[in-house]
């Protein structure tokens, strides 16, 4: 149990270190977690840790799939069981399961193996990508500039350009299901995500998007059809 306890304090301390990306974009990590599922909250704290580098943007989408067990996730949603459901049929999946991680939209991984999603971090971090993306906010708008990285072509899309909003940190105080009686904390909880337009990946462009409120905005450029997130910024 030390040796355990020991090991999951190495994953996490390597997990925070604030390495900046070498390709210039954040990597998306994406856990699709649920306040019904038993095995998620290891998946839950590894997330806390990996929020804190800035070469990675956590995103926390809680599913709805496990409600029927007895408690109803506060902060579920049948969008984000969606786009689990679509990353699953691109990747030739059959199931989907909590805690899953999926970074920068590609590989998969089980979210409490948290040796495995700093190591598929570290590969995509080195990875080049063909496009970039910058957000700036202005008052109650987000103005997004996407532009390829190179001037041969290989950035072209179609590419889906995300707006996702999400609260820092959320509580809960479960009362019924697997976890009945615990008290947790969530952070980086999706609460919004709007596709502001299509790009072509070809030529540079500019989008702009309304925005309320104060809470965190990201931009996520991803191959239409679930695939790859090839470019992301804090809209800032």
């Amino acid at each position: 149990m030390k040796f355990a306890t020991l090991a999951f304090a190495l994953i996490a301390a390597f997990a925070a270190l604030p390495v900046q990306a070498q390709n210039g974009t954040p990597v998306v990590v994406e856990l699709f977690t649920s306040q019904g599922c038993s095995s998620c909250p290891p998946a839950d704290d590894l997330m806390k840790d990996l929020i804190k580098r800035e070469d990675v943007i956590g995103l926390a989408l809680h599913v709805d799939y496990w409600d029927y067990i007895g408690w109803k996730d506060e902060y579920g949603n049948a969008d984000y069981t969606r786009r689990q459901k679509g990353y699953a049929a691109t990747g030739g999946r059959r199931m989907v399961y909590t805690p899953q991680m999926i970074v920068n939209g590609q590989e998969d991984v089980v979210g409490a193996r948290g040796m495995e999603v700093v190591e598929l971090i570290n590969q995509h971090k080195n990875t080049p990508s063909p496009v970039s993306v910058s957000a700036s906010r202005n008052g109650g708008s987000v103005v997004i500039s996407v532009k390829p990285s190179d001037g041969d072509g290989t950035g072209a899309g179609p590419y889906d350009v995300h707006l996702v909003r999400y609260t820092p940190l959320r509580k809960a105080h479960i009362t019924r299901g697997e976890l009945a009686g615990r008290d947790f904390e969530y952070v980086n909880v999706v609460d919004g995500w709007t596709v502001v337009g299509q790009w072509d990946g070809r030529n540079p462009a500019k989008l702009s998007a309304q925005i309320d409120g104060d809470r965190p905005a990201v931009i996520l450029i991803q191959r239409a059809g679930y695939g790859a997130i090839v470019a992301a910024a804090r809209a800032e």
